[in-house]
Order: C-alpha cells, then structure tokens, then sequence
C-alpha cells in the first residue's frame, strides 16, 4: 500500500445514476477502514473550482445505501472544460490538501478527470455509475440494473391498459448513444420490437413487424424506443407508422428521467460497494488514471482513456433472443 496517500477526495458528476450514494459509502467507508481521511466535494468538478470541499466520517455516509440520487450533489460544469477552469480546481486541491481522487459518474466525468491527471498528475480512480451502461472495461455500470428494472415496471403497467383498448404503445426509454436498457427492458417485457441506436430499423420494416403480429390477431403491443433511435424517437416514429398502418390504436409514453430515480436495486448496491472499496484499494496499490469496473464478477482496472472511447457493445446475441421472441 502507498503510504503517500494521507487524504482523498470523492465526487459524483454528471447524470444521477441510482447507487450512486452506495458508491459514496462505500469509497468513505473503505478509507477510513484504511486510515485515510476523506473530503467530499459538492457538486462535482463545480464544487471543486468553488472551493466546495467538506469532510466526510463514517456517519456522513449513514442511511444513505438505499437512496437514490447523490448526497454530495451533481452538476455540468463548463468551466471545467477549459484549462483556466482546471487550475482553479487543481489548486484548491493543493489548498485541501488532497492526495488523490475517486470520480464517479460517466463518460464526461472521466474525460474531465484524463485530461486532469494528464495535465497536473494527481492520482484518480474512476467508478462507473451510469445507467446507460456504456462504459468498456466493465460488463454492469452502477444504474443500469435499476433503470432497467424501473422500466420494466413502466412496461408492465401500460401493457396492462394497451390490452384493454387493443392499443399500440411506443414506449421510449433512455438510451441516446446505447441501446442497453431498450434491449432488456424490451426482452422483460414482452416487446414487439426494440429500436436502438446501434441498429437501423426502418419504418417499413417495423410495419412488417406489427402486420404479421395483426395476422396473428396480437390486438395490443409495446415498442420500445431507445431515444437514439436512428428512425426518431417515440413520437416520429409512431405518427410514421400511423401514417402508413391503422390497425392499431397507437399511444406514446416518454419515460423519461423517472428511470433515473428510485432506490437502488440490490445488484446495484452491491456493484457500487465493491467498486467502491477497490477504487480506495486501487489508489492505495498505485492504480492511476483508470476505472475499477467488475468483469465476470472480478475487479478490473481498466485505463480511462480506453474505457471511454471503446465502449460497450450491445449483446447481439440478446438481441436476436429478443426478435425470436417478439412474434
């Protein structure tokens, strides 16, 4: 273990991501058990060109497991981009004396934190709490369970009601550049088709898709709408298929920031906690300029650079269950 390291400081920025204050935890918990002390910076890299340090002990983080959101808060922060932005920040890091970092959130969390480690050298180990899930270098981002199953729960209801009226419902979930949440929110509930970035499905061939389910006498179905789709999102595309397909009652729902909310599934309870203690074990080893992500249920150090340019795939395989399945 590095004993150079006396005090870290942790944060949360960008998209809110349920488990995210299980991640807080879990970072404070794990320094203190190894004798660090541990600053928490509100609002993300806002709060740390603001100055907006405050210290953290092991009752700060109380009750806090199974909340969603973030307690130490989130924001954009432009300034942040700019290297006038990024000296401010670094030296109110020197003022606060810290020794190194644990960035949680996303693609641009971990831009932000590359390009500062890149540029003043300070230690930082990234946890990847996104519910798009689109971060490589680790198989679940700390979220996705939980949006998903949020999502599903969505589905299910409105199933429900399409039923009764014989309707047609666009669902759209988040998902602008990933098609995750669309596919297994999709497979969970019962989709007739899943729109996703990744693939490009035409309008024709998603009215082929619901005329051999009308021949079928399917009376009510879901579509599930990634709002990256390359045809548009819930609302284009239902008013294309209107156009050219009245079969169906057609309906639209925009789930929205509702999946962000709620309290985190166990899964990702226990995701974040154990990314959580590595990336404190991490710094503590000599880890740098990398992302502690889970990979077959193991701890992987994954260089920040490559875990946000290569990205995540979508599960093809997945996918072809999902149309087998959709008929």
């Amino acid at each position: 273990m590095d004993n150079k390291i006396k005090r870290i400081a942790v944060f949360t920025s960008g998209g809110d991501a349920p488990g995210m204050n299980a991640a807080l935890r879990a970072v404070v918990r794990a320094g203190i058990f190894y004798d660090l002390e541990v600053m928490g910076i509100m609002k993300g890299y806002d709060g740390m060109i603001k100055n907006k340090f405050t210290k953290l002990k092991v009752r700060s983080v109380s009750n806090i497991l199974q909340r969603g959101g973030t307690f130490l808060k989130s924001a954009r922060c432009i300034e942040f981009t700019t290297s006038e932005g990024r000296e401010k920040a670094y030296k109110n890091l020197v003022k606060n004396k810290i020794d190194a970092i644990v960035a949680i959130g996303g693609d641009g969390t971990f831009t932000g934190a590359h390009i500062f480690h890149e540029e003043y050298g300070i230690p930082v180990i990234g946890v990847p709490a996104t519910i798009d899930n689109d971060l490589s270098g680790t198989d679940h981002t700390i979220g996705f369970d939980t949006a998903t199953n949020t999502a599903v729960e969505c589905i299910d209801k409105i199933k429900d009601t399409a039923s009764s009226h014989d309707r047609l419902f666009f669902i759209e979930v988040m998902g602008r550049d990933s098609g995750f949440i669309a596919i297994n929110s999709g497979i969970s509930g019962g989709a007739i088709a899943i729109v996703i970035p990744e693939e490009d499905m035409s309008v024709d061939r998603l009215i082929q898709r619901l005329e051999k389910s009308g021949k079928r006498n399917k009376s009510s179905s879901v579509v599930i709408v990634a709002e990256g789709g390359k045809s548009g999102g819930a609302f284009q595309l239902a008013e294309e298929v209107k156009k050219k397909f009245d079969y169906f009652d057609t309906r639209v729902t925009i789930l929205g920031h509702l999946q962000r909310g709620g309290s985190p599934t166990s899964f990702d309870r226990v995701l974040a906690s154990r990314m959580g203690v590595a990336a404190v074990e991490g710094l503590l080893a000599g880890e740098s300029d990398c992302m502690a992500g889970m990979v077959r249920n193991k701890i992987k150090f994954t260089p920040l650079e490559k875990a946000i340019k290569q990205k995540n795939t979508i599960d093809a395989e997945a996918f072809r269950v999902a149309k087998i399945l959709s008929i």
